[in-house]
């Protein structure tokens, strides 16, 4: 039998369809995958699960959830694409801070051209449009490198009493400002001596 090898894009694919799967309970439909995937059309979809139809990695059916999985990745495969699963931590107010859960909800795979190793990475959703200006709007996926400290000027995941909150770090002599980036003036600075601990540095949004 002719091994059939995948492409990056196909293995992300598939590690999200198996991510959904595992969570769901179910197979996904195709308006769902084109959803995750952010494929402009059905026909995108399809030809992803025909690349892995005819890999022999799933089985189709008939029905609107009709995917099986047949086999895993190999590992050698998942290297060849280079990607990590990166984990999916609850929600994060842009607004006002929202308590933070560090439940993992979902994992996703995400290039190690951005994820790269040997920091730890870990991704929020934002709430609000107190960052809206930078770029970070609600409901948006944040990707953030795990480390206790920033520079001037960074966009940060901050933990104020047990409570996160993305905000641009700026430091002064004898206090330290976290400042919204939004258009909207309701939005306030949130001055403090001490008490508040950097979780990581954003990235980037997923």
């Amino acid at each position: 039998m002719k091994m059939i090898k995948l492409s990056e894009r196909q293995i992300r694919f598939f590690s999200e369809l198996t991510l959904y799967m595992r969570r769901e309970k179910r197979p996904p439909t195709v308006r769902e995958l084109q959803k995750i995937m952010g494929l402009k059309s059905p026909r995108g979809v399809s030809q992803y699960l025909e690349a892995l139809e005819e890999a022999d990695y799933i089985k189709r059916g008939k029905g609107a959830r009709n995917i099986q999985i047949l086999k895993s990745i190999p590992s050698a495969e998942i290297g060849r694409g280079e990607t990590v699963e990166v984990p999916i931590i609850g929600d994060i107010a842009c607004g006002v801070p929202l308590l933070a859960e560090e439940a993992i909800e979902d994992y996703r795979s995400v290039s190690i051209k951005l994820a790269k190793p040997p920091y730890h990475y870990f991704i929020l959703r934002a709430k609000g449009n107190s960052m809206d200006k930078a770029g970070i709007n609600d409901g948006d996926m944040v990707l953030i490198r795990q480390q206790p400290a920033a520079e001037n000027g960074q966009n940060i995941v901050a933990l104020i009493n047990d409570e996160a909150t993305i905000k641009r770090l700026n430091k002064f002599k004898n206090h330290i400002s976290l400042e919204p980036v939004s258009s909207d003036k309701k939005n306030k600075h949130i001055i403090l001596e001490h008490d508040f601990q950097i979780q990581g540095v954003v990235l980037r949004i997923l």
